[in-house]
């Protein structure tokens, strides 16, 4: 009987056993599970998220510089870009150039309808023709016929006088001795006294002829003449003001007036407001702007030499030199705005292209140029552990590549790069390859 009660006990060790192990797979699963999803998320979220990074372009193969302390993207631009505004208003009748024609300085490029400023120099010529006439009235004096007209006045004036004074003493005469009335005395002393008025006139005037005008007269002349004149040099100014013309020789950039425009000093378009009618620029006498990180400031200096190449023609590379430095920086993008002006650009180069510049130290002799080893120089912030990001679109490629040696901030990549491909400046550490990514500077 103790031997069968023994075969029915329940061992409880086995079944401890049991439960461990069918908990212990559980646990595993679940744990693969969580681990999987959390790739899964991250995997998702590389995808729809996108960093913004700043890229540079790699050389192509023998334009790297290994005396480069510096490189930078920017923009072309024009180093004197002229907004050519209208001086008058006016309804435009005429237009002389397109966008991208070459012009000369001096040359018509719009003209405005002139019929008012026409009129408007015709009535101040007749204003000062006729002030001129007067002038020269003035200034030549009395004629010899004038004069002797008011000698003649005077005399004849004279001999009247004379009578009316025979008149008047007879009269007096007359009426003491009762012959006359008192009325008849009275009437001879005022026909009297009436002629000798009119004789002390004609004395002044006779006199006045003989002498000529006032200087007064002639410099009040002159004045209202200079006024006059003035008047006529604003009104010529003004027709003149309805032909625009090129301030310089250069290229039309843009036209912004259409024929039968009416357009004034500060007239509103279709597109708002527009302070000019053309923008011209010298394309011979090009720029690029760049805007340089504050920490990276110090390496430049005034005049430093530079290598322009673009994105569009990046085999060609261009000689430049600094021309301008802002006196101020830029708080919120931290950088400070950097001009270089290219010495001889060509047709090839644009206002507005994508420019990348490789400033470099001065040099004395070719010879560290030719003992450096041929391979292109790419900001050293570009390579992290002999890898490189190479910009595919919208997407990054992790690229192995074989460093050499290292130049003022620079690195010389020996193998893994063809040249011209972009790569990421200064990668995020989370940065993967086939990571979304967005260039920045890059709509």
């Amino acid at each position: 009987m103790e031997a069968e009660l023994r075969t029915l006990r329940i061992d409880r060790q086995a079944t401890t056993t049991k439960h461990a192990r069918k908990f212990g797979r559980w646990s595993t699963f679940a744990v693969a599970a969580c681990a999987l999803m959390g790739v899964v998320v991250l995997a998702y979220s590389r995808v729809v998220t996108s960093a913004e990074v700043e890229v540079y372009r790699v050389p192509l193969p023998g334009t790297s510089d290994p005396d480069t302390v510096l490189a930078a993207t920017g923009y072309i631009i024009a180093a004197h870009k002229i907004e050519v505004a209208a001086k008058v208003p006016g309804k435009v009748t005429w237009i002389g150039v397109e966008k991208g024609d070459h012009v000369q300085q001096g040359k018509e490029v719009v003209r405005l309808d002139d019929a008012e400023y026409r009129a408007q120099v015709l009535q101040a010529e007749g204003a000062v023709e006729n002030l001129k006439a007067k002038l020269q009235e003035l200034e030549r004096g009395s004629r010899p016929q004038e004069i002797a007209k008011a000698k003649a006045d005077f005399e004849s004036a004279s001999a009247d006088l004379v009578n009316c004074e025979v008149t008047l003493k007879r009269t007096r005469i007359l009426v003491t001795d009762g012959v006359l009335a008192r009325q008849t005395l009275d009437d001879a002393q005022d026909r009297y006294d009436a002629q000798a008025s009119k004789v002390s006139s004609l004395q002044q005037s006779y006199e006045l002829q003989q002498i000529g005008p006032r200087e007064e007269e002639i410099a009040s002349m002159r004045a209202q003449l200079d006024q006059a004149k003035g008047v006529l040099a604003y009104a010529t100014a003004e027709l003149d003001g309805t032909i625009i013309r090129a301030p310089v020789s250069g290229t039309i950039l843009e036209r912004n007036v259409e024929k039968g425009e009416f357009v004034t000093t500060g007239f509103v378009g279709d597109k708002g407001a527009k302070g000019y009618v053309v923008a011209l620029a010298d394309l011979d006498d090009l720029e690029v702007e760049l805007d340089i990180d504050q920490n990276n400031f110090a390496r430049l200096k005034p005049s430093q030499p530079a290598t322009i190449t673009t994105d569009a023609y990046p085999d060609r590379k261009y000689a430049g030199r600094i021309a301008e430095v802002s006196p101020e920086a830029d708080r919120q993008k931290a950088t400070i705005q950097v001009k270089v002006k290219i010495d001889s650009p060509d047709q090839l180069l644009r206002p507005d292209m994508n420019a990348s510049v490789a400033f470099r130290e001065e040099t004395t002799g070719a010879a560290d140029v030719r003992n450096t080893p041929p391979g292109a120089s790419v900001p050293l912030a570009a390579v992290r552990n002999d890898q490189v990001f190479v910009v595919e679109n919208d997407h990054v490629r992790q690229c192995n590549v074989m460093v050499g040696k290292t130049h003022n901030g620079s690195v010389e990549i020996t193998s893994g790069l063809g040249g011209g491909e972009e790569i990421v400046l200064n990668p995020p550490a989370d940065l993967r390859s086939g990571d979304k990514i967005r260039v920045k500077g890059r709509s």
